[in-house]
């Protein structure tokens, strides 16, 4: 509405501008939109969900998937044929669904961690300042 008053046309006629109105698009009716979402969402976003899930996360040094499930996610090619790390893993994975609330307390605990340092920083560069009753703040 601040660009439909009087002031402001006649700052504009003043510059030789002339003013139009259109109406805002709304990219949910234009198909091709639609259809460029709809791509997304069935090729490209369950790739890079499974890439989220299966990359170990800074904050926790963990993935998500094993601090869901318990083990390390693997692919569909190590199913049919299966890998070294398959092979070698079968007493690893007793071991590792034993030890897997440990796991996740550890990931816990880090989290926390960084949260801390995190504040620390951020409330090193704050200036501190004390208020009396009855002082005016703004």
């Amino acid at each position: 509405m601040q660009f439909t008053d009087k002031k402001f046309s006649e700052e504009l006629a003043g510059l030789g501008t002339k003013q139009r109105f259109s109406s805002v698009e709304h990219p949910q009716t234009n198909g091709q939109v639609e259809t460029a979402n709809k791509v997304i969402i069935q090729d490209e976003l369950i790739s890079v969900l499974w890439s989220y899930r299966t990359t170990p996360q800074s904050s926790t040094g963990e993935t998500p998937f094993r601090l869901t499930y318990g083990v390390d996610a693997i692919i569909l090619v190590e199913v049919g044929e299966p890998s070294p790390r398959l092979i070698l893993g079968g007493v690893e994975k007793a071991v590792e669904k034993d030890l897997i609330n440990e796991a996740r307390e550890m990931s816990h605990l880090s989290e926390i961690a960084l949260k801390q340092r995190i504040a620390q920083q951020y409330n090193a560069k704050l200036l501190r300042r004390s208020f009396e009753p009855d002082d005016l703040v703004l």
